[in-house]
């Protein structure tokens, strides 16, 4: 995972300037993924944490785009929801995986 958000936060780095809509819906396929993999019942620490530190980059990166640096807690809680929402797992237990493949 750290060397997945070390990526991430050079990445963010290299687009600092673009937009933030453009950028918001890249961390959200980058975010997709990673639930999509990582999503399993019990992991639930790990994907908050994942979605935390893109968070923290993020802001690091938002605050860096003009001298001024100032971005209202309203408006990154505003981004975040829409961009990087709460994690969910996607994947069922395995038990239930494994039962609708071989009924009893």
């Amino acid at each position: 995972m750290e060397e997945k958000l070390q990526k991430i936060k050079q990445t963010l780095r290299s687009r600092m300037h673009e937009p933030v809509p453009k950028v918001g819906g890249w961390l959200k396929r980058v975010r997709n993924g990673h639930y999509q993999y990582y999503g399993v019942p019990g992991n639930w620490a790990s994907l908050g944490l994942f979605r935390e530190r893109i968070a923290r980059y993020w802001v690091w990166v938002l605050r860096r785009r003009s001298q001024k640096g100032k971005v209202s807690a309203i408006r990154l809680g505003r981004l975040f929801m829409r961009w990087l929402p709460r994690p969910r797992v996607v994947h069922p237990y395995p038990e239930q995986r494994f039962a609708v493949n071989h009924p009893r």
